[in-house]
């Protein structure tokens, strides 16, 4: 059973009923407590809450022990007196629908049901243990802040309610997955917000049915209309700041609950090649590492195919003491330059895999060993030869400049390797420009994700290939939010 089949359930006023009924619900649900005790010895109450979930401090102190010694007078309605006179707690509201009650205590909630009354009471006393604040592997920084998100989607709204303690952060909260019903949180800026994004994003996420949601990325993959794209359209983030600073370019930010990674939208290509020390360092500083950023980009994808197009079809364009070097290091290689080039690729991907999902000493180390020791022994024994070798190793290690752009980053190498190996390099530019096609007809929830690429505008490019200083930075990105001053009036 889910939620949705109690919507139209109320409670009895007898408890016994109630009782039962609850116990229904959850009879092979064995963590599930229940603790009955009466009001001055004339109203019979019961508790329902999960073992594990609760801060039992806060249930003994601010809602048992004020019932349990409560001597006063027994006035009815009996939920208005428990709610005004007796209990404690901070956060506590009165429901006749079941399927709140329910979902209340599934999230750490207290329910309180009273005999003679219709209303189920829930009060906050939510205690699990989280992870705490750390930062994030993926996510290091030299300077700026050291904080990143935990799995507990309240504790992430609290802090990106830190970053802005302004009224003008909305929060909508959403409940998605029959079985699960996680609570998804979509945040943003009221008055700077981009109105027809949002209005998207509500729709889809209406339209999403299906029975869990674990982690953002279900989201990220169910809101996206386009089941094939070369570039992400949706950017994430374990980092408040850095939620906190997409806010306040009029972005949108969505939670979910047992996720640390927040989505961000609309998203621009060009977040692709930013990093979070960008905004941390100097602006002459940020700016070598940008510029870095696009040209490893461009060289990572490109160096293979354009290799094995001139040594396949254009080897009268190369020097004649380079292509007679290339030549004689490839004899006695038992591979075309092309198999030879894939399987480097693959094995480089596998290398760099491993050294991620081992344990980090070990990881660091395992790299190390394949490619120094298995990199040098193909060499010496003839299986592959020291030009294709460093080629690839060269890609790769660029392509780590770019790791938002893991995914467009492998696909696009092989596909040029494969259009330059068979046809040169009419074949390798073909393919560039098939990618600058996907790129620029980009679009991410009604934005167009290169905007900011297509005009000549400073303001347009302050933050694109280069990172200018804060006082330059007047206007927000073009195309996000039709409030584009963030510092001063233009002249």
């Amino acid at each position: 059973m889910n939620l949705d089949s109690f919507k139209n359930e109320r409670l009895s006023n007898n408890l016994k009923t109630n009782l039962n009924y609850i116990k229904n619900v959850f009879k092979k649900d064995d963590i599930l407590r229940i603790r009955e005790f009466y009001i001055n010895s004339k109203i019979k109450c019961a508790l329902f809450f999960f073992d594990g979930m609760v801060n039992s401090g806060i249930l003994n102190e601010s809602v048992l022990e004020p019932l349990l010694e409560y001597k006063g007078e027994i006035t009815t309605p009996i939920e208005d007196l428990i709610l005004d006179k007796i209990i404690f707690a901070a956060e506590s509201s009165k429901t006749q629908k079941v399927d709140e009650m329910l979902r209340s205590i599934q999230y750490g909630d207290t329910l309180l049901i009273a005999d003679g009354s219709a209303y189920g009471i829930t009060i906050n006393t939510k205690g699990w243990r989280t992870r705490g604040i750390s930062e994030p592997v993926d996510e290091k920084v030299l300077q700026g802040p050291r904080e990143g998100f935990d799995e507990a989607v309240m504790l992430n709204m609290a802090m990106i309610r830190r970053k802005l303690p302004t009224p003008d952060l909305c929060v909508e909260t959403f409940f998605i997955g029959r079985s699960t019903d996680t609570r998804v949180f979509v945040t943003y800026l009221d008055s700077i917000v981009n109105k027809k994004a949002l209005n998207i994003l509500k729709e889809r996420l209406a339209k999403i049915k299906i029975d869990g949601i674990l982690d953002t990325n279900y989201i990220a993959e169910l809101i996206n209309p386009d089941k094939v794209k070369l570039f992400k359209t949706i950017g994430s983030t374990e980092r408040p700041d850095i939620v906190a600073a997409r806010l306040l370019e009029g972005r949108i930010a969505l939670l979910v609950d047992g996720s640390p990674v927040v989505l961000t939208l609309p998203y621009l290509f060009t977040e692709n090649f930013q990093s979070d020390d960008d905004y941390y360092l100097n602006h002459r500083v940020a700016v070598i590492g940008r510029i870095l950023r696009y040209f490893c980009f461009f060289l990572s994808i490109s160096v293979p195919s354009v290799f094995l197009a001139l040594i396949t079809h254009h080897k009268h364009l190369l020097p004649t003491p380079f292509f007679i070097t290339t030549a004689a290091s490839r004899d006695g290689v038992p591979f075309t330059a092309i198999t030879e080039c894939l399987v480097l690729i693959f094995i480089f991907e596998i290398l760099r895999e491993t050294g991620l999902r081992t344990p980090q000493g070990m990881g660091h180390a395992l790299s190390i060993v394949g490619g120094l020791v298995v990199g040098q022994a193909a060499v010496s024994a003839n299986i592959v030869s020291a030009p294709m070798l460093i080629i690839v190793a060269l890609s790769g290690v660029s392509g780590l400049m770019v790791a938002r752009l893991k995914g467009a980053v492998f696909y696009s190498r092989i596909g040029l390797v494969l259009l330059g190996n068979y046809f040169g390099l009419f074949g390798y530019f073909t393919g560039i420009f098939t990618i600058f096609i996907l790129a620029f007809s980009l679009e991410s929830f009604s934005v167009d994700s290169t905007s900011d690429l297509l005009t000549a505008d400073f303001q347009s490019i302050k933050d694109t290939f280069i990172r200018t200083s804060w006082k330059n930075m007047i206007t927000r990105p073009i195309g996000i939010s039709e409030n584009k001053v963030r510092q001063k009036d233009i002249e």
